[in-house]
């Protein structure tokens, strides 16, 4: 018996013996048939009665099975083809044409009921999965993260998607404030090493002289940032600056998947996956000589370039509004409203800071809302002036702390001992002040 009753086959054939000797053996193994005369009518049964496969005729009055096959688009239910004057040339043409299978008349049932339940269990679980995806979508913020309506942001999402079930190398290409750390993140959480950590390294902004300690450890010290990513992923950011010395010896771990720290006489291995960025064409840094052409190589296996704000302004007013809510929620204030001249000062600025910047222009747009004024013009500006001093002391140094605590979570991503030692404070001393300030995290980073 057929252990999926809920299986539904959409039926065309012009012999109405035939349609309904199939509606007959299909009803009888559970099936939800509905049957057409005509391949002509296949497309308004589609979204009807919404098959799992389709079982055609080939040879009918109007459009043949194959006519049908060709004019159905790449998201029809698989169709399977019957025919009695079926040939040899007719199979191999009907599968190359799409077909998920063919079948002569006189047909063995057994056999047909096969290759239908077949067919009906592969759409179900390719519609499965494209639920799943969706819903991991939802889950990791892939929509927040990424917000936009404009071509260049809708192809960025779709391609992160498409990396979810693959632990390739991949090189996020943008200008800064983009959000490639943000790409990164996403390709980890959905991608296969979701549950293990994520470490992210800004090549960058480490000295020369510590950075193959921090990047491959000591024997006698703290585990280095290739250990630390264990089981997870390794995010190097401005990969392009780390230091050609070292470059060889990154490529040798990466290539055989184990290094040894500084001191160390037996390798460890290296087991996690590889999302590098950078702001600089690497292709250039390669020319340049600072950057290895093996290396880049095996880094960019699977290459995102990330658009600017400048390449979709259709988004501005979109996402403005996104981070404006945000720090709304933060500050325990009504969103203010975006006039038309706020419309005109977004579209107009050249966006240098990008993503990062339009969140900071919100965020003290919003501030300035506490106090009834502001514009989005004058929170463009670089020098706020005094307009943007709160009224009071307590509000003056609250705001003060607020800001101190935010820029220092962002700039330690959210690592929040890292955040406490650089604030000076304690880590109990931190979680207080976060819960005091109203400060989200999650909306920060």
């Amino acid at each position: 018996m057929n252990q999926s009753p809920a299986f539904r086959v959409l039926i065309a054939d012009d012999d109405k013996a035939m349609r309904e000797s199939l509606a007959e053996l299909l009803d009888a193994a559970e099936w939800n048939t509905a049957a057409v005369a005509r391949a002509d009518y296949v497309a308004d049964e589609l979204t009807r009665f919404q098959p799992d496969v389709i079982l055609s005729d080939v040879r009918m009055p109007g459009m043949s099975g194959l006519e049908l096959l060709g004019n159905l688009g790449a998201d029809a239910p698989p169709v399977v083809l019957i025919s009695a004057h079926g040939d040899i040339p007719m199979a191999v043409q009907a599968m190359q044409d799409g077909a998920y299978s063919f079948i002569e008349k006189p047909y063995d049932p057994r056999r047909l009921l096969t290759v239908l339940r077949h067919a009906a269990e592969q759409r179900r679980m390719a519609a499965d999965t494209a639920r799943l995806r969706a819903r991991l979508a939802r889950l990791s913020g892939l929509d927040r993260i990424l917000l936009g309506q404009t071509d260049d942001i809708r192809a960025l999402r779709t391609d992160v998607m498409d990396l979810t079930d693959t632990d390739a190398a991949a090189l996020l290409l943008g200008e800064t404030g983009t959000g490639k750390e943000l790409v990164a993140r996403a390709l980890h959480d959905l991608g296969p090493h979701g549950a293990g950590p994520f470490v992210a390294l800004n090549c960058a902004a480490l000295p020369a002289d510590r950075f193959e300690a921090e990047m491959f450890g000591r024997a006698d010290g703290p585990r280095g940032h290739l250990a630390a990513a264990e089981g997870g992923t390794l995010f190097l950011d401005e990969v392009c600056a780390c230091p050609m010395d070292l470059q060889a010896k990154l490529l040798r771990a990466l290539e055989t998947r184990e290094f040894t720290p500084l001191g160390q006489s037996t390798p460890v291995p290296a087991r996690f996956r590889l999302v590098s960025a950078s702001n600089e064409d690497p292709d250039a840094a390669v020319a340049a000589g600072r950057f290895r052409a093996d290396l880049l190589y095996r880094i960019n296996t699977v290459v995102l370039s990330l658009p600017t704000l400048r390449q979709r302004r259709d988004d501005l007013p979109l996402l403005f509004d996104h981070f404006a809510a945000e720090y709304a929620r933060i500050y325990e204030v009504a969103p203010p409203e975006r006039t038309q001249d706020d419309t005109t000062a977004l579209m107009a600025h050249d966006w240098p800071g990008n993503v990062r910047e339009l969140r900071h222009v919100a965020e003290r747009r919003v501030l300035a809302a506490r106090r009834g004024r502001g514009s989005v013009a004058e929170a463009i500006r670089a020098d706020q002036g005094i307009s943007d001093v709160p009224d009071t002391l307590r509000e003056a140094v609250a705001a003060f702390e607020r800001e101190l605590v935010a820029r220092a979570i962002r700039s330690h991503q959210g690592r929040m001992d890292a955040v406490a030692e650089a604030l000076g404070i304690g880590r109990r001393t931190l979680n207080e002040k976060v819960v005091k300030l109203g400060l989200d995290k999650e909306a920060l980073l």
